[in-house]
């Protein structure tokens, strides 16, 4: 199943979005029409498609790397950025 606009446009999006001035949620809805919640819903889906992958994949393995770091830090107990606990 190939990429929709939408995909590319959140893919192109997660390359660029710090060049844009003001807050990250301000920026979806404004390019994207969505919400940061939605945003990130379809985000989520969209980076385990392997079209996306195909499209950037370094947007797409660093946005992988990304949330496993997250995941691992909600198992932890544990904050994003805190290192790990030994």
């Amino acid at each position: 199943m190939a990429l929709s606009a939408r995909d590319i446009a959140i893919i192109d999006f997660e390359r660029t979005w710090w060049l844009e001035p003001g807050p990250k949620e301000q920026a979806i809805r404004v390019q994207l029409g969505l919400s940061p919640a939605r945003y990130y819903q379809l985000l989520n889906h969209l980076i385990d498609r392997p079209e996306a992958h195909e499209y950037d994949p370094l947007v797409v393995r660093r946005l992988r790397r990304l949330r496993e770091r997250r995941r691992r830090a909600r198992f932890e107990g544990r904050s994003a950025g805190q290192p790990p606990r030994r």
